[in-house]
């Protein structure tokens, strides 16, 4: 299968219709384009793509919650932007698989990281504006963003997952969980690994920083453990 046909599947699994050069460019990290002589990569399209997304939520959640405050309507917001909660987003569509990474980012997990996961997200949303136009964008964004919304639990658990994780872990009489993080990759470009232990539970998350691969584990162990009879008393 050509890279093109590869990329298609994608695209209907987006229900959009991306220009095939802008596609290629959203898809193309860093650290591909380092590799094969500089050619251009997605961070562009990846900080367009963050403003569409943020207004098109913002506009959303203000016309669909009209009995809502300003505190409570930015942390339905901070939910569904941020990068834990649009890698989760790109995991359910299998955007991994169709990005273009170096060797080395490659081979260390990065189809799996959640800043990269995010990013690219973001610069398809910036593709999808700068090809269909922003109402084709504000559909796509609010396709993707509808179901994260329709689950009133996870808002807590997006915005500060570890935060979360600690009190459904006090609600089951679990002691705190412990973190434990190593990292990988010259300094500019590091890898961080996380692991988090709550009772006989313990999950792994990745992430450009020790913060961010926390908040990877800390989210996969709140799901986890929300299952769990008494976790929402």
């Amino acid at each position: 299968m050509t890279d093109r046909a590869h990329q298609r599947e994608l695209l209907e699994k987006l229900g959009v219709d991306i220009d095939p050069e802008l596609l290629s460019l959203a898809l193309t990290h860093r650290s591909w384009a380092y590799e094969h002589g500089g050619v251009p990569h997605n961070e562009r399209l990846e900080f367009l793509g963050d403003s569409v997304l943020g207004q098109a939520v913002t506009v959303l959640l203000y016309t669909t919650l009209p009995d809502l405050d300003e505190g409570s309507l930015a942390k339905r917001r901070a939910s569904v932007v941020s990068t834990v909660a649009l890698a989760e987003v790109a995991r359910g569509i299998g955007v991994g698989e169709y990005v273009l990474l170096g060797r080395g980012e490659d081979r260390t997990g990065g189809r799996d990281k959640d800043s990269i996961l995010a990013d690219t997200m973001e610069a398809l949303i910036g593709a999808t504006y700068l090809s269909a136009g922003q109402d084709a964008a504000t559909t796509l964004v609010r396709g993707l963003v509808r179901p994260l919304l329709a689950d009133p639990e996870r808002y807590g658990a997006a915005v500060d997952p570890k935060t979360a994780l600690q009190e459904i872990a006090a609600r089951l009489g679990l002691a705190a969980p412990v973190y434990d993080v190593t990292s990988t990759g010259p300094d500019h470009d590091r890898t961080f690994t996380a692991t988090v232990s709550v009772g006989d539970l313990s999950t792994e998350g990745t992430g450009s920083s020790k913060k961010h691969a926390e908040m990877a584990a800390a989210l996969t162990a709140w799901h986890e453990l929300s299952g769990r009879p008494g976790s929402d008393r």
